[in-house]
């Protein structure tokens, strides 16, 4: 299964709902879809549970200004490429937002419908250029990982297990002809069988998915044993074992956003009972992880919010849809939704 090509989406943010629709007209025509908000509390309550490729930002919102959305996206970990919007006059106000990560802007003056789908193509054709480019690198990346994870297992994962072995002989020969040795040859042996542990976990944690087409599934069932065995939390796996993902990096993706769903969940939620599903309605493919935790404070996440974001990041890499709803005391649900390309 490969990841779709999907329809590119646009956020217009302005209070103008007369502007916004003749913005959203102009971008229509160019086959980019769009989506409004009229207020900094709309888009801020849209993007926290959506995701567009690009944003168009009027700096002078009535009431949260365009410099304190970035700000509070980025708290949430939920940041976006986007291009700001400002009068005439407001020039170097703009020039400042680009200091602070805005990709270009725009002027509304007689020329802004003119200027909008040319401004718009150039940045996500940018934009697109350099996610193929991280794509690669993290593809490089989790294929190196993938090999030392090998190498691991089937050098010293192999030598230590021999050891192991060897050890647990030596006990035996031990207990019949030097008995007052038989306890640190014990401690020995034990101290071995971690070890081999350890470093099979290290290995699996290195390359967790198999690179055949049942491979997801049984990471993700894996990754529900391992964290009831460790946590004591009681979680499962939910899903069809004949699910096949032969696309190796929308698996590998799907995985790791996963294990960052149930880390995060392990640390901040205080959940007692998790799941992690994965099924399959026609063509396409839903990975879910919910937990029954106290749910995500957007804004007062700490360090979570890197991990937000690197589900996101991933997710954008597959071209996959990421959909995050929290209630307070009620839990968590973090989806994200795999289309195949046609």
């Amino acid at each position: 299964m490969a990841a779709a090509s999907a329809p590119t989406l646009v956020l217009i943010v302005d209070d103008d709902a007369g502007l916004s629709r003749l913005m959203g007209k102009a971008l229509d025509r160019e086959g980019v879809a769009t989506v409004t908000a009229n207020s900094g509390r709309g888009a801020l309550a849209w993007l926290a549970t959506n995701t567009a490729d690009l944003m168009l930002l009027d700096l002078k919102l009535p009431d949260i200004k365009g410099k304190e959305i970035i700000s509070r996206l980025a708290d949430m970990g939920r940041s976006i490429p986007f291009v700001v919007v400002t009068g005439q006059g407001d020039e170097r106000v703009a020039v400042d937002m680009m200091k602070n990560g805005a990709l270009d802007y725009l002027i509304k003056d007689s020329k802004l419908m003119e200027f909008i789908p040319a401004v718009v193509r150039r940045v996500l054709t940018q934009l697109e250029k350099e996610q193929r480019l991280q794509r690669e690198i993290l593809e490089i990346s989790e294929r190196e990982l993938r090999r030392i994870g090998g190498d691991f297992h089937d050098g010293l994962g192999q030598h230590l297990t021999a050891l192991e072995l060897f050890a647990a002989a030596l006990l035996s020969r031990v207990r019949e002809q030097a008995p007052p040795l038989t306890k640190p040859f014990q401690d020995l042996s034990s101290q071995l069988r971690l070890v081999v542990r350890e470093a099979r976990a290290l290995s699996h944690g290195l390359a967790p998915v198999s690179l055949d087409g049942h491979g997801l599934v049984y990471a993700l069932r894996e990754l529900a044993d391992h964290t009831r065995t460790l946590s004591k939390v009681a979680i499962k796996f939910i899903g069809n074992p004949e699910i096949q993902v032969t696309d190796a990096t929308i698996a590998i993706h799907l995985y790791r956003i996963a294990q960052e769903a149930v880390h995060n969940a392990l640390k901040h939620s205080h959940a007692k009972t998790m799941s992690i599903s994965l099924h399959q309605h026609g063509d396409e493919l839903k990975m879910t992880v919910s937990d029954n935790g106290r749910g995500i404070n957007p804004v007062a996440q700490g360090d979570s919010g890197i991990g937000m974001h690197m589900m996101q990041y991933r997710a954008d890499l597959i071209r996959a849809s990421l959909k995050i709803v929290s209630n307070p005391k009620k839990g968590t649900q973090i989806s994200c939704t795999v289309q195949p390309a046609p």
